[in-house]
């Protein structure tokens, strides 16, 4: 197991949960082999029905936690219904989670077409290819629609499309998990009523 630096006396004096989160993500960054960015997103639907599945997560600061996706698809079109979610980071090597739950927001246009023009070419021309969570008549059909965009877009810039874009969980609710012997685990938990309130720090039974 990887040795961690930070200890359980550590995580209870924390005063701050996105520092604490960023220096955990640091440390996953050196010990995680693929992508120590990934998150379960958890949403659910318009008849309280969950989905999860995993993203990436592009960003983070004291405003909340960013991903980006079609607004189009499924988890897409559940958080603009519900403007709720939540994310779960597992960090195996380490031995850690993170959980996050929150109101959500959509980024800033000027924010979404940054990250946008940041993206590798062909995964511009596939956010305008891929008709996200909807049914397809066969590979062909999808490739058939990135050569099309690829042709439209030949020559200079590929803009932002208008169903794609990026989510913030504003979170009101933080808690950092630690693995501890014979499964008595440290949970640390920051909760506030909104997201614009101080930070209350609680420590749960395992």
């Amino acid at each position: 197991m990887t040795e961690t630096k930070l200890t359980s006396r550590d995580i209870s004096e924390a005063t701050d949960p996105f520092v604490t989160f960023q220096e955990w993500l640091s440390e996953a960054e050196k010990s995680e082999p693929n992508d120590p960015n990934a998150t379960a997103l958890a949403t659910v639907d318009a008849d309280g029905l969950p989905n999860v599945r995993m993203v990436l997560l592009k960003g983070f600061d004291e405003r909340g936690f960013v991903f980006y996706t079609n607004f189009e698809s499924q988890k897409g079109e559940e958080i603009i219904g519900q403007k709720k979610a939540s994310m779960c980071f597992h960090w195996k090597s380490l031995r850690r989670q993170v959980r996050v739950r929150g109101e959500v927001e959509i980024v800033s246009d000027e924010e979404a077409d940054i990250y946008y023009a940041s993206r590798p070419r062909g995964s511009r021309i596939g956010a305008w290819a891929s008709k996200q969570s909807r049914p397809l008549e066969s590979r062909f059909a999808l490739e058939k629609e990135v050569a099309k965009y690829t042709a439209k877009y030949a020559i200079g810039e590929i803009p932002r499309p208008p169903h794609w874009s990026g989510f913030r969980i504003i979170p009101t609710y933080i808690e950092f998990w630690k693995d501890g012997k014979f499964r008595l685990h440290d949970r640390i938990i920051f909760s506030r009523p909104d997201g614009s309130s101080d930070w209350d720090k609680t420590r749960f039974y395992p």
